[in-house]
């Protein structure tokens, strides 16, 4: 059986990849068939899903010094 979803996609995020990380989503894009964004998409969903309890997210807010407007990038900067 299939199922058609439909959903509202209204809001964009830009994010800024590395080179290194852009061709492996780009490769694994190629490899599946899976569109880029869905793929982001899909990872964003399953780190909901475990509620944040991936190890990465631990690190959230743990670094200090620097400027505290991490986006100085001119066009960033909220000063």
């Amino acid at each position: 059986m299939d199922v058609l979803q439909l959903c509202d996609m209204s809001h964009t995020l830009t994010i800024r990849l590395t080179e290194e990380l852009l061709d492996w989503l780009r490769d694994t894009s190629r490899r599946t068939g899976v569109p880029v964004g869905r793929l982001i998409r899909q990872q964003l969903e399953s780190a909901r899903a475990n509620g944040g309890k991936q190890r990465f997210l631990r690190h959230l807010g743990a670094i200090s010094g620097g400027d505290p407007d991490v986006s100085s990038r001119k066009g960033f900067s909220r000063k």
